[in-house]
């Protein structure tokens, strides 16, 4: 019952706050953006994972050190969601191509994995009225939605949905588009967190870690590439996400570079270091013939 009435009150913000169109007039103060598009989401999550995950606890088979890790997972990758996407942050990304892309890789090199690790489907189901949640587990349990679960999340798709998602929307005038329409704003952020989400649960979930390894791998080498194109061209190729950066001191050619350099090593790093983590692990899981590798033995 909660539950329920929790939902209608969101609804009921998310139908009564008309889309606030992006402003690039300079403002002394940084305010947080009120897009109910964005609130609602991530309120109808944060009510389905908390009151879940009460439910689901007194159920779990899981240890209480277990389950309390991977609730205070999912919180880390929720508030930064949060932050990239209703913070101050997203108001200083609309204006500063260089905030914008800081913005994306939380999206996308810090939240999603966060997300993806605590696994939290069942904490979500358990926040769903127990009707609704009967017919969401027929409907996941329905043969075509797994096989379409299971091909999108395969490794080789995964990474090149997440890698198609990147360059098509880092195209000038798509990411230009973006910049002056919120309905395409909205749809570059979901269409980032989307392929995030299953490139990360290959990664973390499906894929064999030596193999996860090279995906991460492919991954951080064609951001990088990206992010040095963005960096190292002599001319400005966003010239209406930048055209406010001389409010804030920089020149649209500065922000421009700053915002390639962003993707090209902080978000290379990331990937750079989980591919070395997953890497070790499955080197270790070979040696002993562990379920993350192939037993190597020595002839």
């Amino acid at each position: 019952m909660r539950t329920g009435t929790a939902f209608i009150f969101l609804a009921a913000i998310a139908a009564s706050q008309p889309a606030i169109a992006h402003d690039h007039a300079h403002s002394s103060s940084l305010p947080w953006t009120a897009d109910p598009w964005i609130l609602a989401p991530l309120g109808f999550s944060a009510i389905l994972y908390g009151w879940g995950s009460l439910r689901f606890r007194a159920r779990s088979p899981a240890s209480r050190r277990s389950v309390v890790r991977q609730t205070l997972t999912f919180w880390s990758g929720w508030l930064v969601l949060a932050g990239a996407l209703a913070s101050p942050l997203h108001w200083l990304g609309e204006r500063l191509f260089s905030v914008h892309m800081i913005e994306h890789e939380l999206v996308m090199a810090v939240s999603a994995p966060l997300i993806v690790l605590a696994r939290p489907s069942a904490m979500l189901l358990w926040g769903l009225p127990k009707t609704i949640r009967l017919q969401t587990g027929k409907a996941l349990a329905n043969k075509t939605v797994r096989r379409a679960w299971i091909f999108l999340t395969s490794g080789t798709v995964a990474t090149l949905v997440h890698g198609m998602m990147i360059w098509a929307w880092h195209a000038p005038v798509l990411f230009d588009a973006a910049v002056e329409s919120v309905p395409l704003h909205r749809l570059q952020h979901l269409c980032f967190f989307a392929s995030a989400i299953l490139f990360w649960w290959s990664v973390i979930w499906k894929t064999n870690r030596g193999l996860a390894a090279w995906h991460l791998f492919l991954t951080m080498l064609h951001m990088s590439i990206l992010g040095a194109l963005i960096a190292l061209s002599p001319t400005v190729l966003y010239a209406l996400q930048t055209r406010a950066s001389v409010q804030w001191g920089l020149l649209p050619l500065e922000d421009q570079q700053m915002a390639g350099l962003v993707m090209w090593v902080p978000a290379g790093i990331i990937y750079a270091a989980v591919a070395l983590a997953l890497t070790a692990l499955w080197i270790r899981d070979s040696g002993k013939g562990g379920a993350g590798g192939t037993r190597i033995v020595a002839r």
